[in-house]
């Protein structure tokens, strides 16, 4: 009986995307408990050739590729599910890879928690170049959404919820409360996101309970060119307006508005902590960070 489903959405990223399949070979969990989707969102690279050539040379991987017209990630990622069959849902990006462990994790918290109607997993940032000397670990969450909460299962703090690039969901509850809101989310290269976030939302509002999964861990590639400010500029910029998006649709904004008042206190007290500890440059990227995102708040720009 197939348990688990693991949807992969892609854009152009077919290198990577091998790298993602290669690491389920040789998972812990038999091969007819789970299933891999991949969603080709409109590739215009060799994804469809690649992901082809992969899965005859792994006759034995359980992997099925699907199409998805409607750009963008939510779009993608919601069009995974309804292609998987399993009870539950994991989803993880294509420049992510897993650890041997990865499906059994999810296929036995799932079982052993009916209570529980979502997870996520550890999230590890593999970085393929030396981190600046601006990095850190506030600058670094936009960039790679590092996730570490021990090591024992435990509910999700309540002003945290599963990374979007390893979570995992019941389809129950994503019949009850919806899928993703196309809204929101990556949108061929633009750096839309938050789609996740108001997934949990959702959930959290409706009392529902979502649990850490330390033995479920994908480790996040990162290139170079993710660590570049322009990068981390338009990304800052991006979080802002997924924010402003996502608290306008919800009635929140005036709440957004005061919470984004109060990270100005500590995003100004932490650069001052590091300036002086003699790491400007960490002090003063925490200010880009803050201004930008402020700045797609305030709907000042868009992309």
């Amino acid at each position: 009986m197939t348990s688990l489903s693991i949807v992969i959405a892609t854009y152009n990223r077919s290198q990577s995307l091998l790298r993602a399949l290669t690491s389920f070979i040789g998972q812990s969990a038999p091969t007819d408990q789970w299933e891999i989707i991949v969603v080709n969102n409109n590739s215009s690279d060799d994804t469809e050739q690649r992901v082809l050539e992969f899965a005859e040379q792994h006759p034995g991987l359980p992997l099925q590729m699907v199409c998805e017209t409607r750009q963008g990630l939510s779009y993608a990622r919601n069009c995974g599910i309804e292609a998987s069959s399993a009870p539950y849902i994991a989803i993880i990006d294509d420049d992510e890879t897993v650890n041997p462990d990865f499906v059994r994790a999810y296929i036995d918290f799932f079982d052993s928690h009916p209570d529980a109607v979502a997870a996520g997993g550890r999230i590890v940032p593999a970085y393929e170049a030396d981190p600046p000397k601006w990095i850190s670990p506030y600058a670094e969450r936009p960039i790679a959404n590092p996730l570490d909460l021990g090591e024992s299962v435990r509910p999700f703090p309540k002003d945290r919820c599963p990374g979007g690039g390893n979570m995992g969901v019941r389809r129950s509850a994503i019949e009850r409360y919806g899928a993703f809101d196309p809204a929101l989310g990556r949108v061929g290269q633009k750096l839309i996101g938050g789609e996740e976030t108001d997934f949990f939302e959702r959930l959290s509002r409706s009392g529902e309970p979502f649990y850490y999964i330390p033995q479920a861990i994908i480790y996040h590639h990162i290139p170079p060119q993710k660590l570049t400010h322009d990068y981390f500029v338009r990304l800052c910029m991006m979080v802002g307006v997924s924010a402003r998006i996502r608290s306008r649709q919800n009635g929140r904004y005036s709440a957004a508005l005061a919470a984004e008042a109060a990270k100005w206190a500590a995003t100004l007290v932490l650069a001052l902590l590091y300036t002086a500890k003699l790491q400007p440059a960490k002090a003063h990227y925490l200010l880009i960070m803050r201004r930008q995102i402020t700045a797609g708040l305030l709907g000042r720009t868009q992309e």
